[in-house]
């Protein structure tokens, strides 16, 4: 569905000294910075898949999502989406894709959401019969019928953005990107969000890439990221084997019905935290089965009220990618 090959994107920037004299320098020399903003990157996403593509700010995330878009043109590598060359054939892959951009919107503010789906319908061709299941469709799902009469600008940010998502698929795009679509959202509204773009990936079979900086948008969507840093790939792969490679142990929560005197854990375990006299936060290495932990604590007789092993996160796993852990 989505390849990329040696996908480059560098921008020059042009350095000039300062005041009145260095203006008129630089109109016949300058010096010039190259910023590899994407530096050779490669990746496949197959048909129906939910990627996650995140990153630190300016590692390279929005640049990649506009190649993919054709709003820029790579420096050099190669780009195809459903087998169109996005940057060169533009008006053919806008029909193929549909996008939201969290703080940008695809409305015309000054006119009610239904007008300016009409007009998306009128744009894309999209036939009546289809349009009207298509609304009826995210009707029941967001709960568009409640402001379809409303001024975009007149729309809460949640309202908005239920619309714009609404608005990027009235096409039945083959293949969706959603930059930062949860940003602001309370609560509530993200998980609605969310749920809805879970529902059109697994029943729609819609190809979604992802990209945020909110982890809980990964970790409820994606089982598959790739993390963007510097401009270079630094993994592509399951969230879970990410988790293992860069040693993103999990943590056991103990409460024990009585007091243990000079409590000690054999080796591989640690306690990370004495919460309280009955109750400790054990660190756990997650290749480890809890099962050997309990062996441990019924041989020395402790008496167990309750144990929960808490999943680690993923946040924490890419914060130790970009303080300096090798991922292989």
């Amino acid at each position: 569905m989505i390849e990329v090959n040696n996908l480059c994107k560098h921008f020059i920037l042009k350095k000039r000294k300062s005041g009145f004299l260095g203006s008129v320098q630089s109109l016949f020399y300058y010096e010039k910075d190259v910023i590899k903003a994407v530096d050779n990157i490669s990746f496949k996403i197959k048909s129906g898949e939910l990627v996650g593509y995140i990153g630190q700010n300016g590692a390279g995330k929005s640049t990649t999502i506009k190649m993919l878009t054709g709003i820029l043109k790579p420096s050099s590598g190669e780009v195809l989406v459903n087998g169109v060359n996005p940057s060169k054939d533009r008006a053919r892959n806008a029909f193929q894709i549909g996008v939201v951009f969290g703080q940008r919107s695809q409305l015309w503010m000054d006119l009610p959401v239904e007008e300016s789906f009409d007009l998306l319908r009128s744009i894309y061709r999209i036939d009546k019969k289809m349009y009207d299941k298509k609304i009826e469709f995210f009707s029941d799902l967001l709960g568009i019928n409640e402001f379809m009469k409303q001024q975009a600008r007149k729309l809460s940010l949640g309202q908005r953005m239920k619309a714009d998502l609404a608005a990027s698929l009235l096409h039945s795009p083959s293949v969706l990107f959603l930059d930062e679509p949860t940003i602001g959202l309370d609560l509530l509204v993200k998980e609605k969000v969310r749920t809805f773009i879970k529902n059109i990936n697994e029943n729609e079979k819609v190809t979604i890439i992802l990209t945020t900086h909110d982890i809980q948008d990964i970790e409820f969507l994606a089982d598959r990221i790739i993390i963007i840093d510097k401009g270079k790939i630094g993994y592509d792969g399951d969230i879970s084997n990410f988790n293992k490679m860069v040693g993103n142990d999990s943590y056991v929560s103990v409460h024990f019905q009585e007091q243990i005197k000079n409590f000690n854990l054999p080796h591989p375990y640690e306690i990370k935290q004495k919460i309280s006299e009955l109750h400790y936060l054990i660190k756990i290495p997650d290749e480890e089965p809890l099962s050997k932990l309990l062996e441990f604590f019924q041989k020395n007789k402790y008496s167990i009220q309750e144990i929960n092993r808490e999943k680690p996160e993923l946040g924490e796993a890419i914060k130790k990618m970009y303080e300096g852990r090798s991922v292989n």
